[in-house]
């Protein structure tokens, strides 16, 4: 469920040097144990990158969506770092080469945060940008920790909160991600400016399901950061960006 405008109580450090790193890809048919090898051992490979604060290997949904069946092939991947330089030199890395390596699509977005709200495993991400004017492009990740007694009704709302998430006004693009099935969630999306996204996110089944998972303590953590992209290079679902 894409929990745009919410997130926790705790807001983070104020300018901080945080730069984020996001991969999206899909695997090559031959790829598949690598790439599933890369979500089970989650930050193992990447300990001792330069720079790096925390990480995260990411599953998708069918088609890179979001939703209770998952997909073979696509997945993400979410690093945050202390500095551009450094995420600048992940990107250009090997660990980055052996997943271009073996995907058959990957997108790669460079961000710095604009305003975070809430934890990921207690991190925080550090605001490192001021807000993106009127016309100009942001991103949104939003990520939740779901109780296991709420799984059921958090799913029940969101095929409803999600739908036509894609196909929104001013949507560049957006992938359903999670650490784990049904518990830990993820959502990110690309918007032309602030106003598009805000449309989408406060209006209808979304904002309804967004008001009850806060009302009756759907998530045990959640996080919900908005960034201005730095650069933004590949494929995604077909489609090339940057």
């Amino acid at each position: 469920m894409a929990t745009a405008g919410n997130g926790g109580a705790v807001a983070a450090p104020a300018w901080s040097a945080d730069v984020s790193v996001l991969l999206l890809l899909q695997l090559r048919p031959t790829a598949l144990g690598w790439g599933w090898s890369r979500v089970a051992l989650g930050d193992r490979p990447l300990r001792g990158v330069p720079g790096l604060r925390f990480a995260r290997a990411l599953g998708s949904g069918h088609d890179g969506g979001f939703g209770l069946r998952p997909s073979l092939t696509r997945q993400g991947l979410f690093a945050c770092f202390d500095s551009l330089h450094a995420a600048d030199a992940f990107v250009a890395g090997e660990r980055v080469r052996a997943y271009r390596d073996h995907a058959r699509e990957l997108l790669v977005v460079t961000l710095r945060a604009t305003s975070c709200r809430g934890h990921w495993d207690g991190q925080a991400i550090g605001v490192g940008a001021p807000g993106v004017a009127p016309g100009e492009p942001l991103a949104a990740l939003t990520r939740a920790a779901i109780r296991p007694a709420a799984a059921a009704a958090f799913w029940a709302r969101a095929p409803a909160a999600q739908a036509g998430l894609e196909s929104a006004p001013g949507c560049r693009l957006a992938a359903g991600l999670g650490e784990a099935p049904l518990l830990r969630q993820a959502t990110f999306s690309l918007w032309d400016c602030v106003a598009a996204m805000d449309a989408y996110a406060r209006i209808g089944a979304h904002a309804a399901a967004i008001a009850d998972a806060h009302r009756l303590g759907f998530f045990a953590e959640s996080m919900f950061v908005r960034f201005r992209p730095l650069a933004l290079q590949g494929v995604w679902k077909g489609v090339r960006h940057g």
